[in-house]
């Protein structure tokens, strides 16, 4: 489908991660399932009112040591486009999402589970 498409392209082109003011609920989780972190603006931000120009290269500061942790909804992490700096709210929503993400994607999450039935 094209929900599908909306994050299976973003991943063949190589996205990590994409950045948005809000996310309709299946495109947010179709991202996780592909292994690709949605971020969210805080309330009141957007990439106008920060002067991003959707060229940037972002570091995301914490992001390990923030899904090692455990599940909390609402978590934020500090996201550096170049000389810039901002935070972000990490949209990875529920506790199975967090294992999706960390395994690369659902698909890598349930080869890796029938692996380790055997």
């Amino acid at each position: 489908s094209s929900r599908d498409w909306a994050a299976k392209g973003p991943l063949l082109l190589g996205v990590r991660a994409v950045i948005a003011e809000s996310y309709e609920r299946i495109h947010r989780s179709n991202l996780v399932g592909m292994g690709i972190l949605p971020l969210q603006f805080r309330h009141g931000e957007s990439a106008a009112s920060l002067g991003l120009t959707g060229e940037e290269v972002y570091d995301l500061e914490g992001l390990p040591a923030l899904l090692d942790s455990g599940f909390a909804a609402g978590r934020e992490i500090t996201v550096r486009p170049g000389d810039k700096t901002f935070r972000a709210l990490v949209r990875i929503d529920t506790p199975q999402e967090i294992r999706y993400y960390q395994h690369g994607g659902i698909l890598q999450y349930v080869l890796r589970q029938l692996l380790t039935q055997k």
